[in-house]
């Protein structure tokens, strides 16, 4: 079973929620014998109104479920008298139930993913103890999960249980233990992704790709583009929106070509804080723009008034500003709204370079003159689309044609030649862009950058400036940052390591931006603190 088969969710359609109760019923009538039969085979919980269901769909098909709810009395309140004497000292309590797994994919990640998607939805609620009713047949597999047994067996003969309960902690480290398990087998040999680009894609994005290739001149493909101009705009509160079939690179040069186009000599100020904010400074020449630059160290934030003092009115004002929302190379969180503040205040225009934090962070493009993004990264689609999206009148027609967001305006989004199966990739990507909780990842970045301190790696970006998904590791003295990318690739975690910028500063990231599972990320400290010391104990041995 290839991984890339299962898909693992919150259950919230009423399919969803239908093959639950056939799974319900068929685990807890027919195999175990828990409730009567009915000629339905179906089997609708009594506290379904109030279950979270974590669930595992194999191609649309449930394979794995699992429900949590913390509204008292737990059914194992109605089993168990005085059930918290038996329990440690806990802020926030929930309880599992109906953990159901198809015969013929037990034994696989089915059920480490289950549990995985319950430790994230743990955190989010900030529950820290789950109590569980372990079936007596498979006291063994909870033992193994890190359920610890209380109290006497509650139920009936041909039905018995053992009360358990497990810590959020205790999970968590049970989680990196699975995932050592898991990827030591046959059905887990890809690497965990945590490169900037390009990143993890759904098995549903991968398979919109590989659709029959259409005209770009066909209604279906006229629709499609719509439909994600549509979702772009609404999503991002910009009024415009083009798709460009090219890289960021093509999204900023169209943005440089622009303000060269509407501003003219007018004055503008390009910031810079890292690599992409040096790029932005190269594009803004090559665009023969008139600026000045405002550069500081890279991976600190900026002053804000000291932008504002270079804003406010001298003999020559400045009419645009150009910078970067997320700065990939330091994962410093560039401030868009006092960025936007500041712009309106002066009465300029600002664009943005948002290639990063598309998807990666809540966005609220209004009021932005232009804005690039691409297809990639955070959105989890394929590289190959950029886009740029703009909230007025754009006039190109001096700019070469394959720029011209005029052009494309006129011709619905699309005046040449375009890639059908990207544009699926894509659309079908932003099902899942748009409803996503961006504040899974910063928890989850927190958490990491928390444990990676502990272990003494400097993580360059403070937290306060910090970018929730992305990480830059500064290695210590010694160790080299080719050497231990490496050494972790064979581990099985690829991060970036080898563009120019991190070589020369011995730096190495990590970068959240695909398809994960909490687990990977939980055990990524311990195997960098590993790499780490056996690359220190090499290179102290070489120094005697």
């Amino acid at each position: 079973m290839a991984r890339t088969d299962l898909r693992f969710k919150i259950a919230t359609s009423k399919e969803e929620f239908e093959q639950i109760h056939h799974l319900n019923y068929k685990t807890f009538v027919k195999e175990i014998p828990q409730h009567e039969a009915n000629s339905q085979e179906r089997l609708i919980d009594p506290f379904h109104p109030e279950n979270i269901y974590c669930i595992c769909l194999r191609r649309g098909k449930l394979v794995g479920m699992l429900a949590c709810r913390d509204k008292r009395p737990f059914s194992i309140d109605r089993k168990l008298e005085d059930l918290d004497s038996y329990l440690p000292l806990h802020s926030s309590i929930c309880e599992i139930r109906l953990l159901a797994v198809e015969k013929d994919v037990r034994g696989t990640r089915v059920l480490l993913g289950l549990m995985s998607l319950l430790f994230e939805h743990c955190q989010k609620q900030g529950y820290d103890l789950a109590v569980i009713s372990g079936t007596v047949r498979q006291l063994k597999l909870y033992n193994h999960l890190g359920f610890k047994p209380f109290g006497p067996l509650v139920g009936t003969a041909a039905a018995s249980y053992q009360p358990m309960y497990i810590t959020r902690e205790h999970l968590s480290q049970k989680l990196i233990e699975l995932l050592y398990t898991f990827r030591s087998k046959d059905d887990w040999r890809e690497s965990v992704n945590f490169l900037p680009g390009p990143v993890r894609i759904r098995q549903e994005v991968q398979e919109a790709f590989k659709r029959a290739p259409c005209s770009h001149r066909s209604e279906e493909f006229s629709a499609a583009m719509a439909g994600i101009k549509k979702d772009l705009t609404q999503w991002l509160k910009a009024r415009h929106v083009q798709i460009l079939l090219g890289s960021g690179t093509l999204a900023n040069d169209v943005v440089g070509a622009y303000l060269f186009a509407m501003m003219g000599k007018k004055k503008g100020l390009v910031l810079s804080n890292g690599e992409f904010g040096n790029r932005l400074l190269d594009q803004a020449r090559r665009a023969g723009l008139n600026f000045e630059e405002h550069a500081i160290p890279w991976g600190k934030g900026f002053d804000y008034k000291e932008i504002e003092k270079r804003l406010d009115k001298r003999d020559d004002p400045l009419q645009w500003l150009w910078a970067v929302h997320l700065e990939t190379s330091t994962g410093v969180l560039n401030d868009l709204p006092r960025l936007k503040d500041l712009c309106c205040q002066h009465q300029i225009a600002l664009a943005v370079d948002c290639v990063s934090s598309i998807g990666a962070v809540p966005m609220d493009l209004s009021g932005v003159y232009l804005a690039s993004g691409v297809s990639g990264k955070a959105l989890c689609s394929y590289p190959g689309l950029s886009f740029v999206c703009y909230n007025q009148v754009l006039k190109g027609g001096t700019l070469p044609r394959y720029m011209d967001l005029e052009l494309y305006q006129q011709s619905e989004g699309v005046p040449f030649t375009q890639s059908s199966n990207l544009v699926y990739a894509l659309q079908q990507a932003l099902e899942y862009a748009v409803d996503r909780d961006m504040s899974i990842n910063q928890r989850l970045g927190e958490w990491l950058r928390a444990k990676l301190q502990e272990l003494g790696i400097q993580v360059l970006a403070s937290a306060e400036e910090a970018a929730p998904n992305v990480l830059t590791l500064v290695l210590p003295q010694g160790i080299r940052s080719i050497e231990c990318g490496d050494k972790l690739e064979k581990e099985g975690y690829a991060l970036s390591y080898r563009s120019s910028y991190l070589r020369q500063r011995n730096w190495i990231q990590v970068c959240l931006m695909g398809e994960y599972e909490p687990e990977e990320i939980l055990a990524f400290p311990e195997v960098l603190g590993q790499c780490m010391k056996k690359l220190g104990l090499r290179d102290s041995k070489e120094g005697e």
